[in-house]
C-alpha cells in the first residue's frame, strides 16, 4: 500500500496568467504558496477476493471490472493507462471540500500519480510529477485549466513562478526565515464562503475573455514581480503588498461575470471597511475560499463582521507532495494464474452457506 500527501495552495498574484491559451503567447507568472490543509491519496494492488477490479473510494464509492466503467475522470485515465488488467483500490480524504478554490482537484492529481509512480517502484521528482499532472488535465482530461495549482501542490514551499512560451516552467522558492515567513502569513485571514463551484466551468468563461481585456492581463506579471520584491525586501512593505492583491482582484473579476457575485462583492466590502489592505476570492472564483491581507490589529474586526463564516487557520507547507506511507504486497497476479475467478470466489467466500462448506 502506498499513502500520499499532497497540499492544497493559496496563489496571491498572477491566477489566470497560467492558462496555456495564454502562455503561448505571452508567457505567464504567479506567486502562491502550498499550505499545510491536505489531500491524501491511499492506494493499494486490490487482492484477487472480490468480483470487483476496482474499488474508488472518494465522495461516492465505485467498484466495477473494467477502467471505461469508472466514472472519475483522472482516476479513470489512470487506470487506463497503467492498471488496465490489474486490480487496485484507491481511497480519497481531504481537508477541505472539493470545488473550493484551494486547487483541490490538482491536489488529487498530483497525489494520485505520485502513488501510482510510487506502486510501480519509481520516485518521481517535483517538476516531473507537477508536469504529468498539468498532461494528465490539460491533454488527457480536456479541462479548461491552469498549470499554477500542479507546481505549488508537487513542490510545496511559497514560490515565484513563471511559465515561458516555448512550455519551459522555472519554479524559485523564496527563501524566508521562519520568522519572515510567519510574519506575512500572520497577515492572512482565510474565510470558507459556503458556496463550492466547478472551476473549469468558471474558468472557460474567463479563458473566453482573455483577448478582450489582454492589456489588463499583461498587468498581472508586473504584479507578481512587484510582489516578490515586496515581501523579499529586508523590511517588506505589507500595506504595499496588499495594494497589489486589490489591483489584481479587481482586473481578474474584470475578465468574467462569473468570478465574482454579490454574496463576494459583500464579504470584499466588509473586510475593506474593517481595515483590510486587499484581498480575492482564491480560484477560479465564483465562491468557495476568501483571502483576506491585512494588519493583524484588525483582524478581530474583520473577524466579527464576518462571523457567519467559517475561518480556516493555516501555515506553508514546505515539503509538496509526499509519500508518507509504504508496504510492499503481495503479487497477487500469481494467484490469478494458478486458480479460476469462479474457484477462487467459492473458496474465500466465507458467509452463510459458503463458510459452512469449507468447515
Amino acid at each position: 500500500m502506498i499513502i500520499t500527501r499532497t497540499p492544497f495552495r493559496i496563489s496571491f498574484l498572477g491566477g489566470g496568467t497560467d492558462y496555456p491559451e495564454w502562455i503561448r503567447e505571452h508567457g505567464g507568472a504567479v506567486l502562491g504558496c502550498a499550505i499545510n490543509k491536505y489531500c491524501y491519496i491511499s492506494l493499494r494492488y486490490l487482492p484477487p477476493f472480490f468480483p470487483h477490479r476496482y474499488r474508488i473510494v472518494y465522495s461516492i464509492t465505485e467498484t466495477c471490472s473494467q477502467p471505461r466503467q469508472i466514472r472519475h475522470p483522472a482516476v479513470r485515465a489512470v487506470c487506463r493507462k497503467y492498471f488496465p488488467d490489474r486490480g487496485i483500490e484507491i481511497h480519497h480524504d481531504g481537508d477541505l471540500p472539493a470545488r473550493s478554490g484551494m486547487g483541490s482537484s490538482s491536489s488529487f492529481s498530483v497525489g494520485l500519480l505520485n502513488a501510482v509512480h510510487a506502486i510501480r517502484g519509481h520516485l518521481s521528482g517535483r517538476m516531473e510529477l507537477a508536469k504529468a499532472a498539468i498532461h494528465l488535465e490539460q491533454k488527457v482530461l480536456r479541462e479548461h485549466v491552469g498549470a499554477q495549482d500542479q507546481i505549488f501542490a508537487s513542490f510545496g514551499n511559497l514560490n515565484y513562478v513563471r511559465f515561458l512560451p516555448a512550455g519551459d516552467i522555472l519554479v524559485r522558492p523564496l527563501v524566508l526565515k521562519n520568522s519572515r515567513m510567519d510574519s506575512l502569513i500572520s497577515h492572512c485571514l482565510l474565510f470558507f464562503t459556503g458556496t463550492v463551484r466547478t472551476s473549469s466551468q468558471i474558468a472557460s468563461t474567463y479563458v473566453d475573455g482573455m483577448k478582450a481585456r489582454k492589456e489588463d492581463l499583461k498587468k498581472l506579471p508586473e504584479l507578481v514581480s512587484e510582489g516578490v520584491r515586496v515581501i523579499s525586501a529586508s523590511r517588506p512593505d505589507y500595506p504595499s503588498f496588499g495594494k497589489l492583491l486589490d489591483e489584481a482582484w479587481k482586473i481578474k473579476r474584470s475578465i468574467s461575470k462569473a468570478i465574482s457575485n454579490s454574496k463576494i462583492e459583500s464579504i470584499y466590502e466588509v473586510v475593506k471597511r474593517g481595515g483590510a489592505w486587499g484581498g480575492k476570492i482564491l480560484g477560479a472564483g465564483g465562491g468557495g475560499f476568501f483571502l483576506v491581507f491585512a494588519p493583524p490589529s484588525a483582524h478581530s474586526r474583520i473577524r466579527k463582521s464576518l462571523k457567519s463564516l467559517l475561518e480556516i487557520p493555516f501555515e506553508v507547507d514546505r515539503l509538496g507532495s509526499q509519500v508518507i506511507f509504504y508496504d510492499p504486497e503481495i503479487d497477487y497476479r500469481k494467484c490469478e494464474s494458478s486458480q479460476s475467478s469462479h474457484a477462487r470466489r467459492a473458496a474465500l467466500d466465507l458467509t452463510g452457506d459458503s463458510w459452512r462448506k469449507t468447515q
